[in-house]
């Protein structure tokens, strides 16, 4: 099933379009979808196909900062039933936790990870659409809503140690410096905000006590989150050492600290096997690197330990039906 997103994701898109001096139910129509959609932000639309509309709106008008633009009008409601709940966590690293557990509840296919090294905290962002898709306006505009979200918790003038994205520069980033700050990183090896690891204990500045157990009604209407399973864990893993080439059931099983066959045990009792978690984990983090413009095809086969760029290549075609190049050359801007 394809990923889906909220159409509340595009608030705002038609006033942002018509600026641009574009007919915005002439593109929406181009990727199946109409203007009366975005009139419903609980309706779930395809999440790639977002991702062409805004990549095409953006080539059509010229305009490289449409997904910042559209981030500019666009409010913390956006997220539905979740925005409410944020307001109510006690501190940012609740709320980031929040946004990465219940990335469900809104965004099918964003992906965020919350990390701490030392002094330092990174939050990454990532898409997995399934399917050909320039990754783009979509990665800046999900990153400009979480810039956003954070300076709503934390005050308008909070501002990343670094801001990361995987793609090129823009001709100009006077655009992206007054919605970001100054300290951007283009053709970075992930798209995400690095701050101080203390920043993640300070108190939501909208957080109030007597309101947080309706928050709390709220969360369990949103349903539970995915629960913590050995698949996932094993998952995790597997996209860790697959870089390093490390990535055997021995070396996974070792990090849990189970045997081999324990794990192959316990992923069986949830439907699962190790080759079939490897298999995906390795069709994901090929959309992810490809859609990066550091990294060569032979970049991308060493990155999913592959022992040689013929061998990525033919695994590759027969998972995406066409070459690491074709599907590169789709995630491209349209011309």
């Amino acid at each position: 099933m394809r990923p889906g997103v909220r159409c509340a994701t595009l608030d705002g898109y038609v006033r942002v379009a018509r600026s641009c001096g574009l007919d915005p139910a002439r593109l929406l129509a181009g990727e199946g979808l109409t203007v009366a959609d975005l009139a419903v932000p609980d309706k779930w639309v395809p999440a790639a196909a977002v991702a062409r509309l805004l990549d095409r709106t953006a080539v059509e008008s010229g305009v490289e900062d449409v997904a910042l633009r559209l981030a500019g009008v666009r409010r913390l409601a956006t997220l539905g039933p979740l925005s409410v709940v944020l307001r109510q966590e006690p501190d940012l690293r609740s709320a980031l936790s929040l946004l990465c557990r219940y990335e469900h509840s809104y965004n099918e296919a964003l992906r965020l990870r919350l990390e701490e090294a030392g002094d330092l905290a990174t939050m990454r962002l990532w898409f997995e659409f399934g399917e050909p898709a320039p990754a783009r306006q979509a990665l800046e505009l999900a990153t400009a809503t979480l810039v956003g979200i954070v300076r709503e918790l934390l005050g308008r003038q909070w501002e990343p140690l670094s801001l990361c994205f995987t793609h090129r520069a823009p001709a100009s980033t006077a655009a992206h410096r007054a919605v970001f700050g100054p300290r951007l990183q283009f053709e970075h090896d992930f798209t995400g905000l690095v701050f101080y690891a203390a920043e993640l204990d300070a108190t939501n500045t909208m957080s109030d006590p007597l309101l947080r157990p309706y928050a709390d009604q709220l969360r369990e209407a949103l349903g539970a989150p995915p629960a913590a399973t050995v698949t996932g864990q094993v998952t995790q893993l597997v996209e860790m050492l697959l870089p390093v080439g490390r990535c055997s059931t021995r070396q996974v099983a070792g990090s849990l600290g189970m045997t081999e066959r324990t794990l192959h045990r316990r992923l069986a009792a949830e439907g699962r096997s190790f080759s079939s978690i490897v298999h995906e984990v390795r069709a994901a983090l090929a959309e992810r690197h490809l859609a990066a413009d550091r990294y060569t095809l032979t970049d991308v086969s060493e990155l999913l330990g592959f022992t040689a760029p013929s061998a990525f290549s033919r695994w590759f075609r027969q998972q995406f039906g066409m070459s690491p190049s074709a599907w590169r050359a789709t995630t491209r801007p349209a011309g």
